[in-house]
């Protein structure tokens, strides 16, 4: 049996990690992100359409910023619906 040292050395670990991984997901989903992966995804566009020469380039660059913004808007909701139709079905099925 370990020692209560040892016991609790891990919980501390086990805690810390839990804070980590809690911080990482709350990024992973905050509109903060989102904002900047569509502020770069409209630079990083309007740059490239630029350097080839396309009339309105920053004007055409919303185009696909908008888009990736959109979908990034709409996968909890497509997440929702596999885990319930696609992910709970393939478990069950492990499980028999």
């Amino acid at each position: 049996m370990a020692a209560p040292k040892e016991l609790e050395e891990r919980i501390r670990e086990i805690e810390e990690r839990n804070r980590r991984v809690e911080a990482d997901k709350a990024w992973e989903t905050s509109y903060a992100r989102r904002g900047l992966l569509v502020l770069f995804t409209y630079l990083a566009i309007g740059f490239y359409l630029q350097a080839i020469g396309i009339p309105y380039a920053w004007l055409n660059a919303i185009v696909p910023a908008f888009a990736f913004m959109l979908s990034t808007l709409t996968l909890p909701f497509f997440k929702k619906l596999w885990l319930k139709y696609v992910y709970m079905k393939q478990t069950i099925k492990q499980r028999k």
